[in-house]
């Protein structure tokens, strides 16, 4: 596993998520639940899963894509 590709992508996605739809919701969720813990494994399990569907679908258009046209694409639609 490439440290440098951990941090990288650690350190973009923690910052893109700060104050993000995800992070608003379980923060809705956590003073009406009786378990906290429940809450915490939802939301944590949540983002793994969408994370997990994203990787194989951008493994995926990579064969397909150049890298830099999902770049810019990534780029249009995010903003």
């Amino acid at each position: 596993m490439g440290a440098k590709a951990l941090l990288m992508t650690f350190g973009v996605i923690f910052l893109a998520e700060l104050g993000g739809k995800a992070q608003l919701a379980t923060l809705t969720f956590a003073p009406e639940s009786k378990s906290r813990l429940a809450v915490f494994i939802g939301s944590a399990s949540a983002l793994v899963l969408t994370s997990l569907l994203t990787t194989l679908f951008g493994a995926g258009i990579g064969r397909i894509v150049p890298p830099n046209h999902i770049q810019i694409a990534a780029g249009c639609v995010s903003s």
